[in-house]
């Protein structure tokens, strides 16, 4: 078998119209494709399956089956195959049903053949920077991976930069940052590169333990210093001796046990519960939480003392929607993860997909990232992760919902199309106007009194 980044490209025209289909391959021999042809249905869609074209241009209206269902069908096989559906009876109901379901483009007939050719040249020029862009994101992948942290924005190279500064004499640091952003990571990187990385790395979540439990989870205790203590136990700073403890949401912790932490952290010193003797420990603390302790410690409702000890080194990681540059590279880092241990062949995800995670808001942050590829990973059925892959909020987020289209009336129908086209030709009007087979004036009418405006300005 001939290996993917090696085989010919291939374009398929399916159309039960013969001039058409030898309109579309003179126009488009120029080109260093395969061009295949089909004027039914079902045998064009047995050539898409053998060929795996990178181009499909479906005729809308055929005998047997129509263009939509055709474009139904090879979205659901390979959503990374660009369709472009060609029709001589456009209407602008079509038209958003065909983005709807999938397809990248919409020309009318008769077909213009330097039309054709500029829609066919955008999309192998596009297909060749994704390619080109896939290789370069494999590539920053490694240059851009720290310590099993990935980022290349501003804000994440100067967290690295300073986790490396800081390693090798840190004795307490606090990391802040949202939920999900990554801070036990940074934790462990600080540890691996500190001078006790042969030492333990104990990890404690303050807000998963009940108050009345927080001494002892910390500093241990003695048989029968309580109800229930049938047994003397060590406590994480003894767990975390000549090692790192991590105190997870650090914020949560009760302000009674506040000042024993602070009097354990400073002295190095530890009692249990229950008993009076006084255990020396070597510990290196690094603290998180994703609450703004400085603000917590002005209202008198996190210790002063405690916070000013903690935070000798502070370290700051970025929400992820404020770092949205890191966004191809970490989906890189997932889609190989999860592909991997799924035991399947997926390249990445189609453009789509790209986008609408591109447009989201992230508010779970890194760990939601990874959950939504994990999932898609696991559902996806072709070479790439399509929309439909994705869990079920990240379709509600999707623009195209059908069902959110169908509550409004035919006239911001058009607009929500006509605004699309515009978009999509990024603001060029005139050839928005060319594709909706519209006047320029029209154009204007369709986008309402905001493009007008904008124009006379």
């Amino acid at each position: 078998m001939i290996p993917a980044e090696r085989r010919r490209l291939a374009l398929v025209v399916i159309d039960d119209d013969p001039q058409s289909l030898a309109l579309a391959g003179a126009a488009l021999k120029r080109y260093d494709i395969e061009i295949l042809t089909a004027e039914d249905p079902v045998a064009g869609l047995e050539l898409v399956r053998q060929r795996h074209p990178q181009i499909v241009l479906v005729d809308l209206r055929m005998p047997g089956m129509s263009g939509m269902e055709v474009l139904e069908r090879i979205v659901a096989a390979d959503p990374a195959i660009d369709v472009i559906l060609i029709t001589a009876h456009y209407s602008t109901e079509s038209a958003v049903e065909a983005i709807q379901k999938g397809a990248c483009d919409y020309l009318n007939k008769p077909l213009s053949p330097d039309r054709l050719r500029e829609r066919v040249e955008r999309l192998l020029a596009e297909a060749e920077r994704r390619k080109k862009a896939s290789r370069l994101d494999a590539e920053l992948l490694d240059a851009y991976r720290f310590e099993g942290i990935i980022g290349r924005s501003p804000p994440m190279l100067e967290a690295f930069a300073r986790v490396s500064r800081v390693a090798p004499h840190f004795r307490t640091a606090l990391v802040m940052g949202a939920t999900g952003s990554g801070k036990e990571l940074v934790a462990r990187a600080l540890h691996r590169l500190s001078p006790v990385a042969a030492g333990p790395f104990t990890v404690c979540n303050c807000a998963a333990i009940p108050e009345s439990l927080v001494e002892s989870e910390l500093f241990g205790h003695t048989r029968g210093s309580f109800t229930g203590a049938t047994q003397d136990q060590a406590g994480v700073f003894e767990h975390a001796h000549g090692g790192v403890l991590f105190l997870d949401e650090i914020g949560e912790l009760p302000l009674a046990a506040q000042a024993k932490l602070l009097r354990a952290v400073q002295n190095q010193e530890i009692q249990r519960v229950g008993s009076p003797a006084v255990r020396k420990v070597n510990v290196r603390i690094v603290a998180a939480t994703n609450r703004d302790l400085r603000a917590l410690a002005a209202e008198n409702r996190f210790r002063q003392d405690l916070f000013f000890r903690l935070s000798m080194v502070e370290i700051k990681l970025p929400a992820l929607a404020e770092r949205k540059e890191d966004l191809p590279l970490l989906l890189r880092h997932f889609v190989d993860r999860y592909s991997g241990l799924y035991g399947k062949s997926i390249e990445g995800l189609t453009r789509r997909a790209e986008a609408l995670l591109a447009r989201y808001s992230w508010p779970g942050n890194v760990r939601e990232l990874e959950n939504a590829i994990g999932y898609a990973c696991m559902m996806a059925e072709s070479g790439r992760i399509d929309v439909a892959d994705l869990p079920d909020n990240f379709q509600r987020e999707s623009p195209a919902d059908a069902a959110g289209l169908e509550l409004v009336s035919v006239d911001e129908i058009q607009r929500i199309h006509a605004r699309r086209v515009v978009d999509y030709y990024g603001g060029d009007k005139q050839r928005a106007a060319e594709v909706l087979g519209v006047s320029r004036a029209t154009l204007y009418r369709l986008l309402g009194p905001r493009a007008e405006t904008a124009s006379a300005g």
